[in-house]
């Protein structure tokens, strides 16, 4: 089965990520790109979806919510994202202000939450890991966002860093994992570069190492997952998670934990 998607091309909604594929229960995943003044109209259906300006400038319109000239960025690796959330069964129409492109990050739900513009000042930046796996991440939908299921954030990966230890969230087991699938997507700067994405499961009945190029798609409908840059290439990614427990929360592989002693230990100095 391919868990690996190549960028999508051509403007308007193109599909990456169908829903069920490669044993996906909850998610599914489009990219939108619109030239300046060009417009798109959808409906998100029987899903919940977070609109994550890419780059460009948009205005993202609907019955009772209106957002004009939102998005700064140049390209993901530019600050902050700005995003829009909105709940299933919610009419919309983009607009480009510019040329834009919007990854459009959905999961099914039923709850009829209200439509949220998700400001860059909105987003919460962290730092994670330590020594070679340090990263950036930034929090764009979390327990503060009233969504049913999704679960959203972006992280930078310098040269030479890895998004480590592996880990998974494959049951609901609390407090040491919870269950949700998740969808990561991927740029390189320079466009040209190249990442690592590993995927694994415990019973190895999944094992795969997949070279990642400009705006590939990988499918995680469970297992583990590190990632790395090349050591002269920056990596972005962008990960949703799906499930009913919204939680950052998950379990790192046995050969592994080490690595959050060594973490605790670093960040005590």
């Amino acid at each position: 089965m391919n868990y690996l998607k190549n960028y999508p091309q051509g403007y308007g909604l193109k599909t990456v990520v169908s829903f069920g594929e490669a044993g996906l229960k909850k998610s599914a995943f489009d990219i939108l790109k619109l030239k300046a003044n060009q417009g798109y109209k959808g409906n998100t259906g029987e899903f919940e979806s977070a609109f994550v300006i890419l780059s460009g400038t948009c205005s993202i319109s609907g019955d009772g919510f209106t957002y004009e000239n939102i998005g700064s960025r140049k390209d993901v690796f530019s600050g902050k994202p700005t995003a829009v959330y909105l709940p299933c069964h919610s009419g919309y129409e983009v607009v480009g202000v510019t040329d834009v492109e919007i990854a459009v990050c959905s999961a099914k739900s039923t709850l009829k939450s209200s439509p949220l513009l998700i400001k860059p000042s909105d987003v919460k930046e962290v730092q994670l890991g330590a020594l070679t796996w340090s990263r950036k991440a930034f929090f764009v939908i979390d327990q503060d966002v009233n969504a049913e299921c999704l679960f959203l954030g972006e992280t930078h990966l310098a040269p030479g860093k890895w998004a480590f230890p592996p880990h998974r969230h494959d049951k609901d087991n609390f407090p040491e994992e919870i269950d949700m699938e998740e969808i990561y997507h991927f740029r390189m700067k320079p466009s040209s570069g190249f990442g690592i994405q590993l995927s694994y499961t415990d019973d190895r009945s999944r094992h795969e190492a997949y070279l990642l190029r400009e705006g590939d798609t990988v499918i995680i409908p469970n297992g583990y997952h590190p990632a790395g840059a090349s050591p002269v290439d920056s990596l972005y990614l962008l990960w949703f998670m799906a499930g009913d427990k919204r939680m950052f929360l998950s379990r790192p592989e046995d050969d592994y934990k080490w690595t959050l002693k060594c973490e605790s230990l670093i960040k005590s100095i």
